[in-house]
Order: structure tokens, then C-alpha cells, then sequence
């Protein structure tokens, strides 16, 4: 069974600085019919304009990580935590029992594009804890971002879930399979691509449930995240 969400449908969060389109419910917009899916509880994809930013605010209890797709973002918390990630870079932290942070576009000419996704923890009450982690976006297939045991230059993730960028040129094709009682949910990033025999466009979602394979066909150069859920 697949379940899209166009683009189109989502939430939009804007302000004079801030453009964000929330695949889930989240601050203003409030839709109880997408409250999430599976372990996932936010994909907002946000564009920052330069000199600005999210103001010092405290998380709990989840699992948040930023990936960049364009420009850059500084990340302060109160852990002590200082460093500015670019394109294709991911910063992780657990909130875990709480942690404080400020999310920030260092620039003061180029607007920074990025995805900051939740995933609910597997337990509540995990100590705070923060990483980041360098990837190439020009990097044709899959590649991991963050799983539990942070196999191959993965983030460590404290949930049933494996986390993937993905590239595919034009024509290509990727075919994946998903094992018995898992679930996926793919976030086009930008592009084209047939999933399973439906079409995706930049911004789409796709929840995928009871689905032996992710058959991918890319109609133009598609970039998307995979989510590989339990």
C-alpha cells in the first residue's frame, strides 16, 4: 500500500525570514489526520534567509537531525556545541532528558535550504548527545545517514530506523526491498521519480506499508530522504 502526500498539501509555516513546509503537522499548522507516520514525527523542509534564524529553545525526548541541502546553518546548544554545517552535512542530537539549542544561517548574502527531521526516541529519559556527519550529495544510490548501531560513517539514531539520502540520474533505476513487517516513507528532495508506478515530484511524500520491494525509476535527476521504519 502506498499513500502520497503531494507537495502541495503540505503545512506552510512563513515569516519575513522564513519559508516552511511541515509534511506533518507542526506549530500553526494542525492537522489531525497527519500526526506522523510510523516512528516519524516531523519532515519540515525549511528555507532560512541570511542573518537569521531560530532563537535558543529546549527539545525533549526525540530524535532531531538537520540535513543541508544548500547553504549553511550554525548550530549552538548548551552542551557546549558550536559548528556550522554546508550541504550534505547532518547534525544529530538526542534531547533526550533536554537539551537547549539555536539554529542559525551564518550567512549574510545566501539562504540556507534544509530538512530537519523528529523520530521519536525508543525510550524516553536518554542522555543529550550530539553529532555531525559529512556525506556527498553528488554521490549516485543510497547513501546511509543514520541507523542504530551508525554502520558505515552513519549518525547513531536511538530508534528502529534507518535513514538514507539518495541520488539517481536521470534513467536510473534502484530497486530495494523491505523486509516483512517494516515500513518506508520517502521525501523527494527535488526531481522526478516513479515509485512503485507513481509519480513523484519535488516535495512529495510517499508512505509505503505491506510493500515487498521500492521499486525507484528516476524520470529526471531525483534527490530524496528514504526512511526505513519498524
Amino acid at each position: 500500500m502506498i499513500r502520497i502526500r503531494p507537495s502541495a498539501e503540505r503545512g506552510l509555516g512563513r515569516e519575513s525570514w522564513l519559508e516552511s513546509r511541515h509534511s506533518f503537522s507542526f506549530h500553526t499548522y494542525q492537522d489531525p489526520s497527519h500526526m506522523g507516520f510510523r516512528q516519524l514525527r516531523v519532515i519540515n523542509e525549511d528555507r532560512v534567509a541570511p542573518g537569521a534564524g531560530f532563537g535558543m529553545h529546549e527539545h525533549r525526548d526525540m530524535e532531531i537531525f538537520s540535513f543541508v541541502i544548500s547553504g549553511a546553518l550554525e548550530h549552538r546548544d548548551n552542551l557546549g556545541n558550536r559548528e556550522t554545517i554546508g550541504p550534505g552535512e547532518l547534525q544529530m542530537f538526542s534531547a533526550g532528558t533536554g537539551i537547549r539549542h539555536s539554529e542559525y544561517n551564518p550567512s549574510d548574502r545566501e539562504p540556507v535550504h534544509f530538512f530537519q527531521i523528529w523520530i521519536f526516541p525508543e525510550r524516553q529519559g536518554l542522555p543529550p548527545g550530539y553529532e555531525k556527519k559529512s556525506f556527498d550529495l553528488a554521490k549516485p544510490g543510497l547513501q546511509l545517514l543514520a541507523s542504530p548501531e551508525g554502520d558505515d560513517g552513519a549518525s547513531v539514531i536511538h530508534q528502529d530506523a534507518r535513514v538514507y539520502y539518495g541520488l539517481l540520474d536521470n534513467g536510473d533505476a534502484h530497486v530495494r526491498p523491505l523486509a516483512p513487517g517494516r515500513h518506508a516513507w520517502l521525501q523527494m528532495v527535488d526531481g522526478r521519480l516513479k515509485l512503485n508506478g507513481q509519480g513523484l515530484m519535488a516535495g512529495d511524500g510517499a508512505a509505503l506499508s505491506e510493500e515487498k520491494t521500492l521499486q525507484l525509476h528516476a524520470l529526471e535527476t531525483a534527490r530524496f530522504l528514504l526512511f526505513d521504519l519498524g
